[in-house]
């Protein structure tokens, strides 16, 4: 018998359907807030990548996307404390609206050091869409402007979300067994 990633799920929380309504409901705020301003959407990969693409096409005002990837976690499912840019925006930000796209906002150290790091190159203004959040968890309190789903403490991957590069490209967001992560 052949494996099955989706045997590795205890339960799906958010179907492809919650995502998507959810998306559009954020896309809709988001271009209103925006509307006229041109904003520079940064995506914080690789976790909000699918988020990041659904989330552009549900937008609608004109505005520019960047990537950057940012790391404290490493391989881990626990955040270092030391944020590492691994890969930064390519364009000027001086005088721009930044929104910032996450997946996942966790221990809150690498979204705090980034918007730190962002605000002193010149950005005009910064605001934060995460997908998903874990109040629990957080370390550094960071305000989100626009919050898809506020979460418990399980570990969840799917629609972007990984464990060790795994499981990202699966249509919903679940709870992954803890056997897999060597959980309890």
């Amino acid at each position: 018998m052949a494996y099955n990633m989706r045997d590795d799920i205890k339960e799906v929380y958010f179907t492809e359907e919650q995502l998507h309504e959810k998306v559009a409901e954020l896309g809709a705020r988001i271009t209103e807030d925006y509307r006229d301003k041109n904003p520079l959407i940064v995506s914080v990969l690789k976790g909000s990548y699918v988020f990041m693409a659904d989330l552009t096409r549900a937008i609608d005002t004109p505005c520019n996307v960047d990537f950057m990837v940012v790391s404290s976690y490493g391989k881990g499912t626990k955040t270092s404390g030391e944020v590492q840019i691994i890969k930064d925006i390519a364009q000027p930000i001086d005088g721009r609206d930044l929104l910032i796209v996450e997946d996942i906002l966790d221990s809150g150290v690498t979204l705090h050091y980034l918007m730190q790091i962002l605000a002193a190159r010149g950005a005009n203004s910064i605001r934060l869409c995460t997908l998903l959040s874990k109040p629990e968890r957080r370390k550094i309190q960071v305000d989100v402007d626009y919050l898809g789903f506020e979460i418990p403490d399980e570990f969840v991957v799917g629609y972007g979300l990984d464990y060790a590069e795994k499981y990202r490209n699966l249509p919903y967001i679940g709870i992954l067994k803890p056997y897999v992560y060597g959980g309890e």
